[in-house]
This record gives C-alpha cells, structure tokens and sequence, in this order.
C-alpha cells in the first residue's frame, strides 16, 4: 500500500513540475515513449529470465543444486546455525544463494521467502531473527557470479559485451556481502533481545 502512495507522490510531482515549467507536451510525449521502452526492455529480458530459469530447473534435476548445498554447507551452518538442525531450511537457502549466484533474483525470492519462513520465530510475532536479518542483507547484497539480468538489460540497451562489467560485479558483490552480513552478525551480538 505503502508504495502506491509513492508511485501516486511521483506522479502527482512530475504533472506539478511540468505544469510549472510549461513542459506539459514533454511530459506527454515522454509518458507513451516511456511505456514503449518499458515494454521494449520487458519483453528482451523475459528471454533472459527464461534461460536462467531453466537453467537453474535442470541444475535441480540433475542433483547439481543438491551437490552445491553440500559445498556450502559448512558455510551456511556458520552463518546459519538453524540450517545444522532443519533440512529443508539448508535446502531453501542454498538453492536461494545458487540463484543469486547466477544473477536470477526472481528464481531466488521463492527459496528466500521459504527460508524467511523458517527463520521466523513464531513465539515473537513481527519481530526478525538475527538469522533472518543475516539473510536479508545476504539477499539485498548477494553475491553475483554471472548477473544474467544485468547483462540482458545492457544487451537490450545495445552494449557490444554485457558481461565486460564482471570483474565489478564480482569485487563488488563480494565486498557488500561480506560487509554486510559481518554488520549484522555484529549488531546481533550487540544488540541484545528481552
């Protein structure tokens, strides 16, 4: 609900802007132009999307996914302590971190909400978890091996080589999300629950 009244503060803002700079057939020619290149952008990355999906389907049917969280276990139950204890969550969170590593954000929010889940504590009611707090930063800043969706927007904007922009996206993610889940693991420990 909350975004509504955004997306409203926006475009009220704008047909207030234009009114007083007299930019009103800007804005009128801008509004088709920009639902035309959305989409334009849509469409050319639906391809994209698919590709990866599928992709990230036939890992899991292959056993790929399965051997994947066996690698990253030793990390996720340092990161994760539930995951030692709770099967499924371990196999939520690793497929979820094996979509952020292909750069498939929306085949990640699935096994990041059946985590979520999990993390809950059901006893405290809209109250996170440090756990929960760990995975959402681990989301916000994942770590992108190939960022499928990047580069199917810089393809779709006619870059000769999306996928030049890996060395970046690899320091970069890296970076974030260590930082960012060693933040949180420090202000779980500082910040102390009743």
């Amino acid at each position: 609900m909350a975004m509504s009244w955004i997306w409203v503060g926006i475009l009220a803002l704008s047909l207030l802007c234009a009114a007083w700079t007299g930019n009103g057939s800007a804005l009128a020619s801008a509004v088709p132009n920009g639902a035309q290149a959305g989409i334009t952008l849509t469409v050319s990355m639906a391809g994209s999307i698919c590709l990866w999906s599928g992709v990230g389907s036939l890992m899991a049917h292959a056993g790929i996914t399965q051997g994947l969280a066996r690698m990253l276990r030793p990390l996720l139950n340092r990161v994760f302590p539930s995951t030692r204890t709770d099967a499924a969550l371990s196999r939520h969170l690793s497929a979820n971190i094996c979509a952020n590593l292909l750069g498939l954000g929306n085949a990640a929010t699935p096994e990041g909400v059946q985590a979520a889940r999990r993390l809950a504590d059901p006893g405290r009611p809209g109250m996170a978890t440090d756990e929960l707090c760990r995975l959402i930063v681990l989301n916000t800043a994942s770590i992108q091996l190939i960022p499928g969706n990047v580069a199917a927007v810089r393809a779709s904007l006619g870059a000769q080589a999306p996928f030049d922009l890996l060395p970046a996206v690899w320091l970069t993610s890296l970076c974030s999300a260590g930082v960012g889940v060693a933040a949180a693991w420090l202000l779980g420990k500082l910040w102390k629950h009743d």
